[in-house]
Order: structure tokens, then sequence, then C-alpha cells
């Protein structure tokens, strides 16, 4: 794209610490960054890239819903003009590009639950809310374009919402990362672990909706060697290791959020990834561009493992709630190690498929066609 952009980027948090979604954006926008000018509105920010930030200042006690409301009322403000497009990862009636990462709130309400149950939750402010917001960003809008992470979020919003039908998939990205011995090993020590203990990393925002609780389970029944690091621990998560599994908590290691991830991966052995719903699920992927075989769900828990084949790049789980599963999957990639060299192999050509710059180019590409429709649709005349 030869043609320079002024770009407004609607993110409510810019940060690789804040999780999945937020992390997409970051990632994409260091490279799109350096050949436009973009300008972040946001509440949060954490970040070290060369753009322009504009702060929406939100009470963070109010309910998450009239928060979602006010966010979107601002930002509908303040991108309204001085931009040549914006593109959004919040739920809203602003932007041209509309990006979902998770799974739409009607298929959450009408589709995963009964129909009676989908009806009743109409009646609550808060799904009113959402819905409100969801359909201003699916609303027809000539030149806008919504883009969905996943081809289960594709799905789930072709399902839901029939009438919209063109729904870009642009996954996320992954940069292949050289292994450091010496960080390795630095990092270990740091963590107080021994160069003989086998290392399972889970990289979640949420651990006890990542599979956190299926994760120690199958830890009580590992060896003592076998330990679990958790990137991004929460209260909830520190509450529930001390609560139900005291006898192992000296083998777990829990770490606040943080945007230097590499370094951890760089410390561990194997990656667990047991989610309950991940629509597309970043960190098996970074895992693998660290060299990490992976163990996570089965597709219809996460969306990544669509792209993945059991026992050849990546350990399928068929159930992320069975412990048992999950003891045989660990420990056979943790005293195998042929067949641990394997998954890491095959998956090199999946971190190639899956690469930053490409997303970048696709996105760029996608700008032309809006702008584009945008400008098309400017210059029909007026009928009478």
């Amino acid at each position: 794209m030869a043609e320079r952009l002024r770009i407004a980027l609607i993110s409510e948090r810019f940060g690789r610490k804040f999780g999945g979604a937020e992390a997409y954006a970051v990632n994409l926008f260091e490279i799109l960054s350096r050949r436009h000018d973009v300008t972040v509105i946001g509440c949060e920010f954490d970040h070290d890239l060369p753009v322009k930030e504009v702060h929406v200042k939100i009470i963070k006690w109010i309910p998450s819903w009239i928060r979602a409301l006010y966010f979107a009322y601002q930002t509908k403000k303040l991108s309204a003009s001085g931009y040549d497009l914006v593109h959004t990862h919040a739920l809203g009636s602003s932007g041209d590009v509309h990006v979902f990462h998770v799974v739409p709130v009607k298929y959450r309400r009408f589709f995963m639950k009964s129909r009676w149950q989908g009806y009743l939750s109409c009646f609550q402010p808060r799904n009113i809310a959402y819905l409100w917001l969801e359909l201003s960003s699916l609303r027809f809008v000539p030149g806008r374009q919504v883009v969905a992470v996943s081809p289960t979020v594709c799905k789930q919003l072709h399902t839901a919402y029939p009438s919209v039908d063109s729904i870009e998939l642009i996954p996320p990205g992954a940069l292949a990362q050289a292994t450091d011995p010496l960080l390795r090993s630095s990092m270990r020590q740091q963590l107080d672990l021994r160069d003989t203990d086998i290392v399972c990393i889970m990289v979640a925002r949420n651990p006890l909706l990542k599979g956190f609780a299926v994760s120690l389970q199958a830890l009580e029944k590992l060896p003592e060697h076998y330990k679990l690091l958790v990137l991004g621990a929460d209260r909830e998560a520190r509450q529930y290791l001390f609560r139900y599994h005291p006898e192992i908590k000296t083998r777990v290691k829990l770490i606040d959020a943080t945007p230097s991830v590499s370094s951890y991966y760089q410390s561990a052995d194997i990656c667990v990834h047991p989610t309950l719903l991940d629509s597309f699920g970043m960190a098996p992927l970074e895992a693998m561009a660290h060299g990490l075989p992976v163990v996570l769900s089965a597709e219809s828990y996460c969306g990544f493992a669509g792209y993945v084949r059991h026992m050849h790049d990546a350990w399928v789980l068929n159930n992320p709630r069975d412990a048992e599963e999950m003891v045989n999957a660990i420990f056979s990639l943790g005293e195998n190690l042929e067949l641990r060299a394997k998954l890491v192999r095959e998956s090199e050509t999946l971190v190639q498929f899956f690469s930053w710059d490409s997303v970048a180019q696709q996105y760029e590409t996608l700008y032309m066609k809006v702008l584009s429709l945008k400008k098309t649709h400017h210059n029909q005349p007026l009928t009478q």
C-alpha cells in the first residue's frame, strides 16, 4: 500500500499484557504504525509504539455495560473526523473495520441457551445494552467491513446474523523466536526451577476459564518434577489454588499479567491450553513460535485447534475437563523426547503461515477495499 493513511484505532485497552484481543491489536499496529499515522482511542495503555494516544476517562466502579455504552458514545465523537479510516476492536456504531474476537452476544444468548432463556435475557439492561452495541457494529453502512479472527467466530456471526453476508477471516499472527539457552537458564533460576523439572506453561488472563482447575488436577497425579507456570494469574486463580490444592502450591508458579511473555515461554517445556471457551486462542500459537509442544482443547472449545492435527503438530484434547486425558498428554510429551521434537518440528509450518506481516498486509488490502467502496458510494448521484 503506497498511500499513507490516517488511521484511528478504537480499543478500550491497548497493551499486550491485557490479553488476546488487546495483544492482537498491538502486534498488528506495531507493523501498521511504521507505514501509517495511527491514533489509538482507549482507556488504558501499556505499549511502546509510535502512536498518538487519545484517552477516554471512565469511572471503573460503574457497571460494565454502562461503561461500554459510554465508551461507544465517546469514541463515536472522537473518531468522527480527521481520519481516513477507523479500525475498531470495540462494539459500537463507529468504525469502518469492525473486528470480532469473541462469541457474538446474540449467538451466546440465543444459540447457546434455550430460546426462552434468550428471550428472558432480553429484559436485563446489561444484555439489552450489549445486543444494541453489537447490532450497531453490524448495521449496514456503505464501506463498512466486519472481520472475524477465527473460523468459529465467522460461523457464529453468520448463524446469528444471516443478513451480514460479507465477513473477512483474518486470524492472529505469530513471530518465530530463536531459543536462547542462557535466557532459559536465567529465567528458571529466577523462578526457582531446576534443570530437571518439566515445566508446563499456561498463559491466560482468566486462568479458571482456560483450564486452570483441570491442570491442577492433572499436576497432582504427575511426578514431583512436573511444575506449572501460570502467566496472567488473577486473584481468583490464587484463591482457587490455596483453597482446593494447597498440597501442590510449591509446584505452581503464579505470575501477574505482563507484556514480556517471551522469556517465560523460553523457560518452559510444554504449553498447556485446556481452555473451555476460546474463539481462537493466541497462547498456543505463541508457544509454537517459541518452539514449545502444545496441549490444547478441541476445536469446539478452541478455534485455533481447527488448524492443527492431533499428534502431528499438537496434542488435541477431546475433553478439556478430563484430568486423566491431561495427565496422559503431559506425561507423554514430558517423557517422550522424540514425540515432543516431532510436534515442535511440524508446528513450524503453522508459525510460518501465521505471520504478523501477512496479517498486516491482509488488513491493508481490506483498507483499500473499504476506502474504494466509501468513495464509490460518496460519488453516486442522488436519486430523485
